[in-house]
């Protein structure tokens, strides 16, 4: 399989057949807003949307860097799934109860999104079948099992667990022993959604400004090369990014994820492969792989290449490393051998945010207005609605116009992270840590022991993921 003709960059797959969308105006100077969300993501589009719509009269005004979807927005898998960032951790923290409530939250995300995209007519390619997690080794397996029974004890009581026949029969992985699977989860389309959403807020009356970075978020300002925008609240909404503003090197991680996308595939290939129902699939192998079928029958598969940048650099347009796309290659090919002689069309990359203890939080502090939301840990579809519905009751709340609800009093809000280390000593954890996945993933698949590798468990302990 030759990839020499495979468009490597240009921000993503997702905007090669739509086009990036027409510039929005810069910032035209120094200008006042009631909300000023930094940040034209899923997080801050979702938090606008739900905003303007609870109360019609607020002056919000969104800043974008770039364009709305440039980062994880318009790059990522197009998983809109329920799963959540640190839901083991705040269990911990704050009882099982209090996190099967965040976990019943997540659950009816899923359809939340589903619900909105069919109210403002936002053709996403969405389809609702589910999420399939698969297993291609006996550690894997016990893994499968686990995550199985854990899922269950957190109310997923409709979540159903295959073996490698029934399997097979939904999809055949090569080499699949297992699986397990719940309807909480779609496809889609990301930059599709985005520009949908986009589009939506603009309607409602908010103002988005793009090509304007912030250089500098402080009580009551977001600073701007252009002017600065001056709102009793300020919204940082910057995933990803974040490591971009004034002291916030340390705050998240720009973890990096690479995806690479087929050619449309023949109908006898998709014979050999199945996937009928087109559920998103991903593995429980440490340096875990998501896929999706898309609407027009391609594999979107990716992974981690190279995770992280030293000092918090992100990259360029979305270009990722040649070895990089030969690896998802390689993964391709592994989990569906008839693809070896498939084109690889379009292969890019992106950050998400990673919190230092891996729980994604929302927050808003009700003595300066400043607030913010993210550190989702590639989990950020959904995510970012719940966090944005939660945004607006936090401010609702703050400004006297309605008084505590189900969402502000779940375990993720205003929780307290911790900062990442300083440089050289992040760039060599992560590394160390990835290769250790690696490794761990390697060793798994030539043993017949049904029990996660020693080296991955000791990364897990010195990540803080567990």
């Amino acid at each position: 399989m030759s990839t020499v003709s495979t468009v490597n960059g240009g921000i993503s797959f997702w905007y090669a057949s739509e086009g990036t969308p027409p510039p929005r105006e810069p910032l035209p100077g120094d200008s006042t807003a009631d909300v000023c969300i930094v940040g034209g993501g899923y997080t801050g589009l979702w938090t606008a949307y739900y905003l303007k719509k609870a109360v019609p009269f607020l002056n919000i005004t969104v800043l974008e860097a770039k364009f709305c979807g440039y980062g994880a927005s318009g790059r990522n898998g197009g998983w809109l799934y329920n799963g959540i960032a640190g839901r083991d951790r705040y269990a911990r923290l704050h009882g099982h109860d209090a996190a099967v409530r965040l976990q019943q939250a997540m659950n009816a995300t899923v359809g939340e999104v589903i619900r909105v995209a069919g109210e403002e007519d936002i053709d996403a390619d969405i389809h609702h079948g589910g999420v399939l997690e698969v297993a291609r080794t006996p550690a894997q397996l016990a893994r499968l099992k686990d995550l199985h029974s854990v899922e269950i004890a957190f109310g997923e009581t409709d979540r159903v667990l295959r073996g490698a026949r029934e399997t097979a029969e939904h999809i055949r992985v090569s080499g699949a022993v297992g699986s397990s699977w719940t309807p909480h989860g779609a496809r889609l389309h990301p930059a599709k959604l985005v520009k949908g959403l986009a589009d939506a807020v603009e309607a409602l009356g908010v103002t988005l400004h793009e090509s304007t970075p912030v250089t500098e978020i402080k009580p009551k300002h977001a600073v701007t090369p252009y002017g600065t925008v001056r709102a009793p609240y300020v919204l940082r909404c910057t995933e990803g990014f974040t490591a971009g503003l004034k002291g916030h090197r340390r705050t998240w991680l720009p973890m990096n994820s690479s995806m690479i996308v087929t050619e449309p595939l023949s109908e006898a290939l998709w014979d050999t492969i199945g996937w009928d129902g087109r559920e998103t699939l991903g593995d429980t192998a440490h340096a875990y792989m998501y896929a999706q079928r898309t609407a027009d029958n391609r594999i979107a598969i990716g992974g981690r290449g190279i995770p992280y940048r030293y000092g918090s650099a992100t990259d360029n347009d979305g270009r990722t490393q040649p070895a990089t796309v030969e690896a998802l290659r390689d993964l391709l090919v592994h989990f569906f051998p008839t693809t070896a002689r498939t084109r690889i069309d379009h292969a890019w990359s992106g950050v998400l945010g990673v919190p230092r203890d891996w729980c994604a939080t929302v927050t808003l502090d009700r003595s300066t207005g400043l607030g913010w939301a993210g550190g989702y840990v590639g989990s950020g579809v959904a995510t970012a609605n719940l966090a944005a519905r939660t945004l607006r009751d936090l401010i609702q709340q703050d400004s006297g116009q309605a008084g505590p609800t189900e969402l502000t009093t779940l375990p993720w809000v205003d929780h307290k992270v911790r900062r990442w280390e300083p440089e050289p000593f992040r760039w060599l954890g992560v590394h160390t840590l990835y290769a250790a996945y690696r490794t761990a993933d390697r060793r798994e698949a030539t043993s017949s022991r049904p029990t996660t590798d020693p080296l991955a468990k000791a990364a897990d302990r010195i990540a803080g993921r567990h």
